[in-house]
């Protein structure tokens, strides 16, 4: 499955789990957000599918994602983003 179709469907599991996304253009990472008490996930349209996975993986965690349908091969994205993200805090620890 190509990184843009998983990228599609984990925006889809977002919004079933009832939180807006928008892609806008400008000088931020993206993720979750909050904005006049409304929640949103936040992508920037700059930034390549591979970003756009990251900063949805970040949000998916704090988020029930246990609750929504993601196909395997979707879930396995997921759960690696999360990995990664896990080893790169790591290194960064011992890094500092």
């Amino acid at each position: 499955m190509k990184i843009h179709q998983v990228v599609k469907e984990l925006e889809q599991a977002v919004r079933e789990l009832g939180v807006p996304v928008r892609r806008e253009r400008g000088a931020f990472r993206g993720g979750l957000c909050v904005r006049h008490d409304e929640t949103l996930m936040m992508l920037n349209k700059n930034h390549p599918p591979e970003a756009h996975l990251a900063v949805l993986a970040r949000g998916l965690k704090a988020l029930p994602v246990d609750t929504v349908y993601l196909r395997p091969v979707v879930r396995k994205a997921l759960e690696d983003a999360w990995a990664a993200s896990v080893q790169i805090e790591l290194a960064e620890e011992s890094d500092g």
